[in-house]
């Protein structure tokens, strides 16, 4: 786990943000990451999930003004990365490697703590062993953020969630394409546990723009970016460009998300009623004199301190009969006391 210093962000009420995030299974970064980096500034992301790195560590690096933190433990994994821009490079505080397979970072926005989740699911062919540990660690990072916060995932999937919602209605938009395998219903059942939707599948698109994934034989749909169901109408689209190539077989996909500052609700505070001693006048001061008189307030008996607490109750209970007590609901606005 690694910590990065605060940033103030530029996020304001009345100015949102859009934040672009994209995910991208690069089959290598060896050789391509100035290229990487080029068409992530072209297509204006800030935000990159990568999967297949296949470099070795676990480590941190500048790449041409973007800043890759990136896994790999294992030489028998391909490792994942996660790059983020220069604007945004500063605002990430928290970097968390779980394994090779799942890896997340934290940043602040205008007052918004952000989680952005990689994650790089098994593929078809492996053992089942492997499946259960990586959607065992996915469940488990994902329970581990506050619900406070707000959360995006990114990542190769290996899954088809297929092109109809079938029972997954409240989560599925119907916008996918193909059909659904066992890697896909695992993932809709995981999206359906913690209440997150599936970005590509709230869109309509042409088929270019739906399939993650094309080779000779094959054409489908495994790359996903996911966002919470809460969050569903600040994705303003959501798409795979074609039309990039690192030389591999997958596309990169992304979306943007509208960025808000949070509100800040006025605190209200609930006191006890107070006296309107605002209201004294001379002849409610001669009223509230009388009363002491008859009360027997100057007569006490005892030491210093019982002495004065009894002459205080009672000035203040013939102060509430006289001048009246507040209604109780304060704020840092005195109203009329």
């Amino acid at each position: 786990m690694e910590n990065s210093s605060r940033h103030s962000s530029t996020v304001t009420d009345n100015n949102p943000r859009t934040l672009r995030v994209g995910s991208w299974n690069i089959g290598t970064l060896t050789g391509n990451s100035i290229e990487l980096v080029k068409i992530l500034k072209k297509r204006k992301i800030n935000i990159a999930c990568i999967q297949e790195t296949k470099w070795l560590g676990t480590n941190t690096k500048d790449v041409d003004g973007l800043k890759l933190w990136f896994s790999r433990k294992s030489r028998s994994r391909n490792g994942e990365g996660i790059l983020v821009d220069r604007d945004l490079r500063d605002q990430v505080v928290e970097i968390r490697r779980v394994d090779d397979r799942v890896m997340t970072i934290n940043l602040v926005l205008g007052g918004i703590t952000l989680n952005v989740i990689n994650a790089y699911a098994p593929q078809a062919g492996l053992d089942k062993e492997d499946k259960r540990r990586f959607w065992e660690d996915l469940d488990k990072v994902v329970r581990g953020i506050p619900l406070t916060e707000k959360l995006l995932i990114g990542g190769d999937f290996n899954g088809h969630i297929g092109s109809f919602s079938n029972r997954y209605d409240d989560i599925h938009g119907s916008f996918d394409f193909g059909d659904r395998g066992e890697g896909g219903v695992s993932l809709l059942d995981f999206v359906n546990a913690f209440e997150l939707v599936t970005a590509s599948s709230s869109f309509q698109k042409r088929e270019q723009h739906l399939v993650t994934f094309r080779s000779v034989m094959a054409k489908t749909q495994i790359d996903y970016l996911l966002l919470q169901k809460g969050d569903r109408g600040l994705c303003k689209d959501f798409k795979v460009i074609p039309s990039e190539n690192i030389s591999t077989q997958h596309k990169l996909v992304d979306m943007d998300l509208e960025i808000r500052k949070k509100k800040k609700k006025k605190r209200v505070q609930y006191d006890q009623p107070r006296i309107r001693w605002g209201g004294m006048t001379g002849g409610k001061a001669q009223e509230i004199r009388m009363k002491l008189v008859g009360m027997g307030a100057w007569g006490s008996s005892g030491d210093t301190n019982s002495m004065w607490a009894r002459t205080a109750g009672c000035i203040r209970e013939a102060a509430r009969e006289v001048l009246g007590v507040s209604k109780g609901c304060t704020s840092r606005h005195q109203g009329d006391w």
